[in-house]
């Protein structure tokens, strides 16, 4: 347990600075190649902070570095801002170039981010996408989805016009509508559950009013009262771990778990609800194994967990398989993937800016703000669970950097491109009081949301 636990975290680990590597080299990559391609001269180029890992210096004289911290970077140019310029060299720093060059070196860096976020789900789609039909599996009485008249068997096809190839894309669509009042089309065709859809496509309309407001983990699916279709997990013995209950007592790989004394086990989650509640004590199973009956004292181990003691046996579910249709494997060609992969780009810029929206004003729980351990946590999750998923999440975090990076913020880069845009208007620099005095704002704020962002994932991981 504790050497799983320990390659969990390298993983984890590995997988955040390997994610916020791609992403802060592309960042800086941009403004660094349109600061060469402006004129100015660029001292350093480092990805992470502090003490330096590695570096190498080129013809030009800017030093490429890889620090110790690695929680960002940065793109260091000439600047007699910064300190002492010859003056065989004053033409190559950043303040002497005119306001239209230093917009695009600073806009170069988001706009890198955007590029990343394309050819990652450009990638993407090339590989192929594995994902689940959109089949509804139950529908909770009263809910909005059983007031449209959504009925099990259903397969969701499009909300308000947007197609929804499989549950992923249902969710993304669904997100938009947080914290608002209104009515959802959902296009379906009708099915049973477990079999591909082929009826006809109607439309249902769903209501909702002040959707999920300040939800801190909205679940928009379930909310609306739709339980995805999943197939029966029966109760049969798949792994086992060597130094478990299970095997300790003999059970073995295809049991399949008929009753616990005598209460008839009617799945899998039955079973491990059964073995939970009973940490420590011997229970008496009516296994089936090849074909034949047999009886077999389990005693479940016991592990506490926030002063709570439960079951566990060291065993895994049976992988089950999945009815012929209901996954669904997308994948496109090179040009029709830069179409999607810039489409999807934008879907996930217009979405981040909406739900910064809605955080303001209150629509959006501010408790949904992560920081750097939900990202590591997610990332090691996605990066596990395949390239398809790891590239997905690449991009969406390449999105919200870009977009956060150019809110008018000083001390972002967007607040630097204000500060230029009123330059433009005025003929000349705002004065040093106010650029400081925007810059303290800039830092005050940014600072707060980070720990805000640092006070959810500690309340996330201390739950």
């Amino acid at each position: 347990m504790i050497f799983e636990s320990l390659l969990d975290s390298a993983q984890t680990i590995f997988a955040f600075v390997v994610t916020l590597g791609i992403l802060v080299s592309i960042h800086e990559f941009g403004h660094f190649w349109v600061a060469r391609r402006c004129g100015v001269k660029v001292l350093r180029f480092s990805v992470g902070f502090g003490k330096s890992l590695w570096s190498r210096t080129d013809r030009h004289g800017t030093e490429y570095t890889v620090a110790v911290v690695p929680l960002g970077g940065y793109v260091k140019m000439l600047d007699e801002r910064e300190g002492p310029v010859p003056s065989g060299e004053q033409h190559l720093s950043f303040n002497s170039k005119p306001v239209l060059s230093r917009i695009a070196i600073v806009a170069a860096g988001p706009v890198a981010n955007f590029f990343l976020a394309i050819f990652a789900l450009w990638l993407m789609y090339m590989v192929g996408v594995r994902t689940l039909m959109p089949q509804v599996g139950e529908v909770i009485p009263e809910s909005p989805a059983a007031v449209a008249g959504l009925l099990p068997g259903d397969e969701i096809v499009a909300v308000n016009g947007t197609e929804t190839p499989g549950w992923q894309a249902v969710n993304m669509e669904l997100l938009a509508y947080l914290g608002e009042s209104r009515s959802i089309s959902f296009s379906v065709r009708s099915g049973e559950p477990g079999e591909v859809a082929e009826g006809a496509v109607r439309d249902k309309n769903l209501q909702v009013v002040d959707w999920l407001v300040s939800e801190e983990q909205p679940n928009p699916i379930r909310s609306l009262g739709i339980i995805p279709y999943s197939p029966e997990i029966p109760a049969v013995i798949g792994q086992l771990s060597p130094d478990g209950a299970a095997t300790r007592d003999g059970m073995k790989s295809g049991d399949r778990v008929l009753a616990v004394g005598d209460e008839d086990i009617v799945g899998w989650m039955h079973f491990v609800e059964i073995i939970r509640d009973n940490p420590g004590k011997p229970l008496q199973l009516l296994i089936e194994r090849g074909g034949n009956t047999e009886n077999i004292q389990l005693t479940p181990g016991s592990r506490s967990s926030e002063g709570v003691t439960t079951g566990y046996i060291g065993a895994g579910v049976m992988q089950v398989t999945w009815p012929e249709g209901m996954i669904r494997h997308l994948q496109y060609g090179p040009v029709e993937s830069i179409a999607k992969g810039a489409q999807a780009t934008w879907s996930l810029t217009t979405m981040t800016l909406e739900s910064l929206w809605k955080m303001v004003v209150g629509l959006v729980s501010v408790k949904n703000l992560s920081g750097p351990i939900t990202i590591a946590k997610v990332a090691g999750a996605s990066l596990e669970s395949g390239l398809e998923n790891f590239l997905y999440f690449l991009a969406m975090l390449s999105v919200s950097l870009g977009v956060l990076n150019l809110l008018p913020i000083p001390v972002l880069d967007g607040g630097h491109l204000l500060f230029y845009l009123v330059e433009m208007v005025r003929g000349k620099p705002l004065s040093e009081k106010v650029q400081t005095l925007g810059l303290k704002i800039g830092v005050t704020l940014v600072v707060g949301v980070m720990m805000l962002a640092m006070y959810n994932d500690l309340s996330r991981l201390f739950q």
